[in-house]
């Protein structure tokens, strides 16, 4: 490729300008507004993301590579920047009204956001090691920042500080995986690699070790076990709009690079977008993976079990979630990939009206305990009812899209063979264990006596409203999901 045919891609790369035209000019409004009324640039971040969700939803183009073959237009990539788009939208309008950011200047705490959207992006799109790496550590920057964005409070700097820790080392491990990939091949192109180690004979036991430490990052990016420990700290201790955001879009980007990668580079055939596809190397990786993703749910499950703060188990939550996602990646077909996104589709609004109940009930009452949520449901059933269906989607119960999205991976696997029954078992195990706690909120919320003295507040109109925008959906995908569906299943398009 040429330099004028590397300008030329610019052509095609019109959301992401407009993303950096966003932050460029929330800067500099930043600069110019004074101190109480830079809460205002929360208009111009809402405003330029929803120019680079029309931007991309103009976007009609054929599956091709740009910038000398390190970034992908396809309809792959698409779907998740549709998530990414809808996920920071609804973070923008809850973070408009929260309590937490108060005394805070809003232009770089949204320049940040836009910056994380910009990286996922390109997480979603890279068809290049340096630039899997290179968008990878834009998210997680930006990601270390935001979470500890509350630098007044002792939590949050501890969440920050944790969550540097483990993101630098996982960070390095998957970069050396790379380089051991780098030298086992001569090329960065994951397309090439993919050529390179069909073609030539290499070290089984170096490929191995290079494929581990790569899952290693991926594995840090989506919280599995063994790679979670971040996780619970900095949930708790982020803005809990930033924690709604880490719990979706970030996690749903480390999926994407984790099926391009997998499904580009480890595939024994010359056709990386076929109907049944089986990894290289002398590991059984279904069965690694579905060790993970066995591991990562009744870890997720069971602590959760044990938390008072609401947080906390939605972050181990969070951590379960993830594991039912692997259980697309274990089976390693077209039908996996396809539940796994649509289950991450869904999760965005159940998780964001999980965290945008939180962050009401916080703003209102003062309280992330969950055993001061005792009686609110019949002081504020609204309220009460919502935070019910979306208890209920996560656990996977009809008739919500929770359920519909854990009927496609459960499907999935069933379909693969008899040699992931037990998996599908185990998810059924775990469903019925997050129940539990799930529950436990619904009972503390209707079934418990409200404390002597409590005063019903109302809760802010703006944030009703975005409440509403997210149970709406969450309803109408467990009765109504074809249409997502399809959308998911026509992006299962790579480069």
């Amino acid at each position: 490729m040429t330099t004028q045919d590397n300008l030329l891609s610019l052509h095609f790369f019109l959301p992401e300008l407009i993303i950096i035209g966003t932050i460029l000019v929330v800067i500099i409004a930043d600069l110019i507004l004074k101190r109480q009324h830079s809460n205002r640039t929360a208009y111009i971040a809402f405003a330029g993301t929803v120019g680079a969700f029309i931007a991309l939803l103009l976007e009609q183009v054929a599956p091709r590579a740009l910038f000398f073959q390190t970034i992908a237009v396809d309809p792959f990539g698409t779907f998740f920047k549709v998530i990414f788009l809808i996920a920071i939208l609804f973070v923008i309008a809850i973070s408009f009204k929260t309590n937490e950011l108060n005394n805070y200047r809003f232009g770089e705490y949204y320049s940040l956001i836009l910056i994380m959207l910009l990286g996922m992006f390109l997480m979603a799109s890279s068809i290049d090691l340096i630039m899997i790496y290179l968008s990878l550590e834009l998210v997680s920057i930006t990601s270390y920042i935001l979470a500890g964005y509350q630098k007044n409070r002792a939590r949050s700097n501890e969440a920050a500080l944790k969550y540097v820790i483990y993101g630098g080392v996982s960070t390095g491990i998957m970069l050396y995986g790379f380089s051991i990939l780098f030298g086992l091949t001569g090329t960065t192109k994951i397309a090439e690699i993919h050529q390179v180690l069909l073609a030539s004979n290499y070290s089984p036991l170096t490929l191995v070790v290079a494929i581990l430490f790569i899952l290693a990052g991926f594995g840090y990016k989506i919280a599995s076990v063994p790679f979670h420990f971040w996780s619970p700290d900095v949930y708790e201790g982020a803005p809990t709009p930033i924690t709604a955001l880490l719990s979706v879009a970030p996690k749903a980007a480390g999926f994407a690079v984790l099926i391009r990668f997998f499904n580009v580079t480890l595939v024994g055939s010359t056709t990386p977008n076929m109907g049944q596809w089986f990894a290289l190397g002398s590991l059984p990786w279904p069965q690694i993976l579905a060790a993970i993703s066995a591991m990562t749910m009744f870890l997720g499950n069971l602590v959760a079990i044990r938390q008072d703060n609401i947080k906390r188990m939605l972050a181990y939550s969070s951590i379960a979630h993830a594991g039912y996602i692997l259980m697309g990646a274990v089976v390693l077909n077209q039908q996996g990939l396809f539940a796994m996104m649509y289950y991450l589709f869904v999760y965005l609004f159940m998780n964001l009206g999980a965290f945008l109940v939180v962050i009401i009930i916080s703003n209102t009452y003062g309280t992330e305990n969950i055993e001061e949520y005792r009686g609110l449901g019949f002081k504020v059933p609204y309220l009460g009812v919502i935070m019910t269906i979306f208890m209920f989607a996560l656990t996977g119960l009809p008739p919500t899209g929770g359920f519909v999205a854990k009927f496609y991976l459960f499907s999935a696997l069933i379909n693969a063979g008899s040699q992931f029954y037990w998996l599908a078992v185990v998810g059924i195990i775990n469903s019925v264990i997050s129940f539990y706690y799930y529950a436990r909120i619904v009972k503390m919320m209707f079934l418990q006596d409200a404390p002597e003295g409590l005063e019903v507040k109302k809760g802010h109109p703006w944030m009703t409203t975005v409440l509403t925008l997210l149970v709406i959906p969450t309803l109408l995908l467990g009765v109504y999901w074809e249409s997502i569906a399809t959308f998911a299943q026509n992006s299962l398009k790579f480069f």
